[in-house]
């Protein structure tokens, strides 16, 4: 953690939660005594449950939708939702390219980006995740899959845009198998992808730039990944659901 940076923790809710569950864990949120000094607190509930907690929720708590259409404006599109309707219902963030959007419903790098720009376009912000599968870390071609991914961002935003995403490492053998990187790995790698971004972006965003590493985090693990200098966070799964979810965000914080 690298105290220029402002820390960051998201609760991707998915598609796990019932509304009584649903308010379990805004009452929780809501209950916290504070939401930690220098830590930005984020969920993503799905899509039926995203007015009713913004509408809830302690305003220190941001609320982002798990992702958008990548057309613009409003249109035919049954069961999917746009920029401009998420932008008008008061949720200022999206996220874009989690590994169960591409590897479940077909989403591909090139739509990552478009809907992550979309999304930038319209004065939003994005969490924007990439990752590799296990047989690409076992054939040396993580870099490779991760800046291809980047790629289709880089492409299409301004140097002025960065400041709105936040970028979500989740190597997908990692994702709800209860196996995470090592602190090792995952430092590598995050180091690896601001050089990245500093040849091809700029240093000064390579260096702003928030990223932060997702994959079975916990209570157990957060700790040591929180000492990585180039780790500035978590985006957390099914643990966050859970009471401890807020051991995570003091471990950031240093409480």
């Amino acid at each position: 953690m690298n105290p220029s940076r402002r820390s960051f923790v998201g609760g991707n809710w998915k598609a796990t939660c019932s509304k009584a569950k649903v308010d379990e864990i805004v009452e929780r949120l809501n209950g916290m005594s504070k939401v930690p000094d220098g830590v930005d607190l984020w969920v993503s509930p799905s899509a039926i449950h995203v007015a009713s907690v913004a509408a809830s929720v302690r305003p220190e708590v941001a609320v982002g939708v798990q992702n958008i259409h990548t057309a613009d404006g409003y249109g035919a599109y049954t069961g999917e939702l746009t920029a401009d309707m998420v932008k008008e219902s008061g949720i200022q963030w999206v996220l874009v390219g989690h590994s169960e959007r591409r590897n479940l419903f077909g989403e591909t790098v090139e739509s990552a980006g478009e809907k992550a720009a979309l999304a930038l376009s319209k004065g939003m912000s994005v969490l924007f995740c990439i990752g590799e599968h296990l047989e690409d870390r076992e054939s040396g071609r993580t870099m490779d899959i991760l800046t291809a991914q980047l790629n289709a961002l880089v492409s299409r935003v301004s140097t002025e845009q960065w400041s709105r995403i936040v970028l979500a490492y989740e190597p997908t053998w990692a994702i709800g198998t209860g196996q995470v990187a090592t602190p090792d790995q995952a430092q590598e790698v995050h180091a690896s992808l601001r050089e990245w971004l500093s040849a091809n972006v700029s240093p000064d965003v390579a260096e702003s730039l928030r990223i932060i590493y997702g994959g079975s985090v916990k209570g157990t693990n957060a700790g040591d990944l929180a000492e990585l200098p180039d780790v500035d966070g978590f985006l957390v799964g099914g643990a966050s659901l859970k009471p401890n979810f807020m051991d995570m965000v003091k471990h950031l914080n240093n409480m």
